[in-house]
């Protein structure tokens, strides 16, 4: 490689200061994070289990140029990451020399630096369509070793990498004394024979040398002239396109070729098809019926084989941005596919060794899965729709966040402010005001509305991410429920407990006349929930005075919920903390930290200290969404449910999709001393792969927590709002909780941060 075409292509891509800084000091660099543990896919004590694929065994997962989700294609790492647990697929570009590499497109751009060496354009007619760009038929095979260097071609994926390996030539990597199990699926065969490059003869003789376990391609001419000459050991695997998209032999699409297994059959053994042939996906965005074609093909001794796998790449609304519940879609159903092919091949081998067959423990681990109003991320929070899809996926804890009407009932919903999370902008927006001790900015609030207005609103579901909503069928379905409704269904269904969140108590009792204390007191005695101890009873708020009100009943578990920590800043003891609570919920960010541009750093010791003092430690709020997570966690929800549990050992996980940890903690594999185990991401192992000067600098440390962060004014008395408000004397200003003052300086502090990082890096 030459390191000024490598400089100036980053420069094309990133700022100019960091891209020259990079390929220096990366290269020099390992960039092998969190490497897989290589172990057999069941315990030796476990029966194999016969899969309802055509072979009977467990479906392959193949990785398209390695560990694509995080390294570029075919680059060492990406190889390193998959080799143990995948096939390897080689999307074959030719040189005009006859060299073979591993690049998936018609040309050159976006995955390597070619443009750097050459920065002049061809155009070239690929069936029928004219192609401008760097092509490597242009090129010799020593120009191409030599000169151009790989890049990740998504460019929503880590830069951090590119720049520092070379294209993957096919015979350095079958040379190794150790290849990977190799699938070479030969792209524009016609393009390449129009030019002069004998595709077959050079196959076969690849084919010959090495041993390949699968060659496939999407022109039936070349398959037909392979077949018979290749090794018996190798299959022959048509590679069906996109529906609409015309095969170059037949000039037929290929939705139409696919309708003919039996002539299929006469030339290849198995088809590669994209994942919506078999599941397909309806405009808007939902799945449609299953096809047959998996079991139609099945039946003529045809595999299947699904492509088009990504964890970051959005698929259906029915998987709730959860990649593993995908590949359950296709391998855990009647009839399973013979293999993905994916650009995450841990996520597809973890889905395979550890969640299919109803791979579940008897008892779930001891880690509390905690309710974030509900299944949040699948129907509007707080609605009955969301409990009880909680309930269903397995919850432990339900949870209220308690607001009061104007009349004085008590319901649950997330915000005080109505405006996000219900449709109270197109009826109440006259009812907007500005309530400082609340919030900078104006808002409709529940306590100007009464009950019988709020059921006049929809509920709304919360995007935590405006490109990635959710379920946008069921935006507005549901309905409120109230605080009794909410412990009544907590008790007809059993739950092993509930959260009861208070906050702004004080300007609701000083302000407004409503002892929202007093009402959940009276609402839990009168479900009887003082009076046993079958279900957890975790009273929650950001105001230890509010939390001192519940301290003479023992079977409540007072929680203080407070904001970050930084773990190294120095603290006094947490005794003042047991004074007023049992447990305590943390941001996530508080036990693992990362930068801005989305790596993790490390491991504070927070949640150490806090359990040193017997107290309970839950995290929050975890998400499925990939733009949510860090890089080390491969855009696998998963991987960071189990960096919390394994690593941190938090007492319980708030999520807004309890399906996601309680599928984890069900699984043999959520035990790290089983065999296979899912791994917890090591924060600062990615890290350590890339250079400083190309990530953010790091924030100052916040204040440490002082006692004053802790104790909390006592709780005024309730106002009565009847008497003659102009003649009263003016209310003292209402204090705000400690723990809101401190979550205050920390979003001033984040928000410094965070604009001077987006200066610096544009990442997810």
């Amino acid at each position: 490689m030459i390191m000024d075409f490598w400089d100036k292509n980053k420069m094309m891509r990133s700022l100019c200061l960091f891209s020259l800084l990079l390929h220096a000091t990366m290269a020099q660099k390992p960039a092998i994070p969190n490497k897989p543990v290589v172990a057999p896919q069941v315990p030796a004590a476990t029966p194999v289990q016969k899969w309802p694929t055509l072979s009977g065994n467990e479906p392959l997962v193949i990785a398209r140029g390695g560990f694509t989700g995080l390294f570029p294609e075919g680059s060492p790492d990406a190889i390193g990451l998959s080799k143990d647990i995948s096939t390897f697929l080689c999307n074959l570009q030719l040189t005009k020399d006859a060299g073979a590499y591993c690049l998936t497109g018609t040309t050159l751009d976006n995955s390597t630096t070619i443009a750097l060496f050459d920065p002049k354009e061809n155009t070239y007619n690929i069936n029928g369509k004219d192609v401008r760009g760097h092509f490597s038929l242009d090129y010799t095979s020593a120009q191409i070793d030599q000169n151009v260097s790989v890049n990740q071609a998504i460019f929503s994926r880590p830069e951090f990498f590119d720049g520092v390996s070379p294209v993957l030539n096919v015979d350095a990597l079958l040379e190794d004394k150790a290849p990977p199990k190799f699938w070479l699926n030969v792209q524009s065969e016609a393009f390449y024979s129009q030019h002069g490059l004998k595709v077959v003869d050079i196959v076969l003789e690849i084919l010959k040398v090495y041993p390949i376990d699968f060659v496939s391609s999407s022109e039936i001419s070349f398959l037909k002239s392979i077949n018979g000459k290749s090794n018996k050991a190798t299959k022959v695997i048509f590679q069906l396109l996109h529906a609409t998209d015309v095969e170059s032999t037949t000039i037929k699409p290929y939705g139409e070729i696919v309708k003919d297994l039996l002539n299929i059959k006469s030339f290849a053994s198995g088809i590669m098809v994209p994942k919506e042939y078999i599941w397909p996906v309806k405009p808007d965005k939902y799945l449609g019926l299953p096809t047959t074609l998996v079991a139609d093909a099945h039946k003529l001794g045809l595999e299947v084989y699904a492509s088009g796998f990504a964890n970051d790449f959005f698929s259906s609304y029915n998987y709730s941005y959860d990649p593993t519940a995908e590949y359950l879609q296709f391998i855990d159903k009647e009839v399973s596919v013979d293999g993905v092919v994916t650009d995450f091949p841990v996520t597809a081998s973890n889905a395979i060794a550890c969640f299919a067959h109803n791979n579940t423990l008897p008892q779930k681990g001891p880690t509390w899965i905690i309710s974030n109003n509900g299944a949040s991320g699948v129907y509007p929070g707080s609605t009955d729709l969301a409990y009880n899809q909680a309930i269903a996926d397995g919850v432990d804890i339900i949870d209220c966040s308690v607001q009061m009407t104007k009349d004085g009932v008590a319901f649950c919903t997330n915000s005080i402010d109505l405006i996000g999370t219900t449709t109270a902008m197109t009826k109440f927006m006259s009812r907007s005001s500005l309530v400082p001790e609340l919030q900078a900015k104006s808002g409709i609030f529940s306590f100007d509305l009464t009950w019988s207005e709020i059921q006049t609103l929809k509920p709304q579901i919360v995007n935590t991410q405006s490109d990635l909503p959710r379920n946008p069928a069921e935006k507005n379905s549901g309905k409120f429920v109230t605080l009794p409704e909410f412990l009544e269904l907590a008790k007809a269904k059993a739950v092993a407990g509930i959260l009861v969140n208070i906050s702004n108590a004080a300007y609701l009792a000083s302000k407004k006349g409503l002892d929202i204390v007093g009402v959940v007191s009276t609402a839990l005695s009168n479900a009887t929930f003082d009076k046993q101890s079958t279900q957890q009873v975790l009273i929650q708020s950001d105001d230890s005075s509010v939390l001192s009100k519940f301290k003479d009943i023992p079977s409540y578990k007072r929680v203080l919920i407070i904001g970050e920590i930084i773990g190294d800043a120095p603290r006094p003891t947490v005794d003042e903390i047991k004074k007023y609570a049992v447990a305590v919920n943390l941001p996530k960010t508080s036990v693992v930290t990362a930068t801005t541009a989305s790596v993790l750093l490390g491991i504070t010791n927070v949640v150490k200290e806090l359990k040193d003092a017997n107290l309970t430690v839950f995290i929050r709020t975890l998400r499925n969404e990939y733009m949510s997570l860090a890089f080390d966690y491969w855009s696998d929800p998963t991987f960071e449910i189990a960096t919390y549990v394994q690593t941190t050992r938090v007492d319980g996980l708030v999520t807004d999709h309890p399906a996601t940890a309680s599928r984890y903690l069900r699984s043999p594999c959520s035990d790290p001393k089983h065999v296979p185990t899912i791994l917890p991401a090591q924060p600062g192992e990615l890290l350590s792969t890339i250079p400083a000067e190309l990530l953010p600098p790091s924030a100052a440390p916040l204040p440490p927590l002082e006692v004053a962060d802790v104790v909390d004014p006592p709780l005024p008395a309730v106002v009565n709002t009847t008497k003659d408000v102009h003649a009263a004397a003016p209310a003292a200003p209402v204090a705000p909780s400690s723990t809101a003052s401190a979550n205050s300086s920390n979003v001033a502090l984040s928000l410094v941060a965070i604009l001077v990082f987006a200066m610096l890096s544009a990442r997810h």
